[in-house]
């Protein structure tokens, strides 16, 4: 891997792996694999990754959370989602070195699917470690830093946008402002990486790289977006910052995106 983030050939590099997994962090991934097989196993799973910081290497006890992605062999049903938050919650509860545990559902059907080819299948290809079962990276292709995985994978910040805001005029606590703004804040440096990415090369996951990257096209809108990846890091309830990144910088993202790499593809 060179220093932005591809292989020899130009694909992007497979970030993460279990052995760059801190010291901290190795039980409460032990325990997980253990919750997930024993929850999952049988004929529910079909595989299971880890994504984030802790397989990058960089995640910080107390601050970072677990990420996790399932594939199952079936479409997620409601026992799925709940048996999958008891997981979450659980690992919460028993480890105070993460703040939160994230379990994603999707069929391996639809991570392998031509629709999400460029977005979900790039995000299991790249951006996923395995951490049970057959990796679904062995069917999928090699990725390149083109518009098309830029469209694909972030070309629908104007669509959620509103759903952020309402979030926002009901979060009633600064806990659900915090929780909301660990999604605004790391949804909003990849999208102004992403917007970015064909033009300088490569590819990263490093929130402060991300928008530091950012800043050499954009020197304007520079300083909202360190905002921001400050907040990705370290989650924080103030609502002026939140508004500033939904109300502000979020549309003319979603505007500049749209002109630069076009809309994403709907889905169902």
């Amino acid at each position: 891997m060179n220093g932005r983030g591809l292989d020899p050939d130009g694909t992007i590099s497979r970030e993460g792996a279990l052995d760059r997994v801190p010291r901290a962090f190795v039980p409460v991934v032990a325990s997980a694999r253990a919750r997930i097989t024993e929850t999952f196993g049988g004929d529910r799973l079909h595989s299971a990754y880890l994504y984030g910081s802790v397989p990058r290497g960089t995640a910080t006890p107390g601050v970072s959370d677990l990420d996790v992605q399932l594939a199952l062999r079936g479409e997620p049903t409601d026992v799925d989602r709940t048996d999958a938050a008891a997981i979450g919650t659980a690992l919460d509860r028993a480890f105070p070195q993460i703040d939160g545990a994230g379990i994603l559902l999707t069929s391996a059907r639809a991570l392998l699917s031509d629709l999400e080819r460029h977005d979900a299948g790039f995000f299991i290809a790249c951006l996923c470690t395995p951490l049970l079962g057959a990796d679904l990276a062995d069917r999928l292709p090699r990725y390149r830093p083109t518009t098309l995985l830029a469209r694909e994978t972030n070309g629908d910040l104007g669509r959620v946008l509103p759903r952020w805001r309402a979030r926002l005029a009901e979060a009633a606590t600064d806990a659900e402002r915090r929780a909301l703004s660990r999604i605004v804040a790391r949804r909003t440096v990849r999208t102004g990486f992403t917007l970015i990415m064909p033009r300088w090369g490569g590819w990263t996951s490093d929130l402060d790289e991300s928008a530091e990257l950012f800043g050499r096209y954009y020197p304007e809108r520079a300083p909202q977006m360190r905002t921001a990846a400050s907040m990705g890091r370290t989650p924080s309830g103030d609502r002026a910052v939140l508004g500033m990144l939904i109300d502000d910088l979020g549309p003319w993202l979603a505007t500049e995106y749209t002109a630069v790499h076009g809309e994403k593809g709907p889905r169902p």
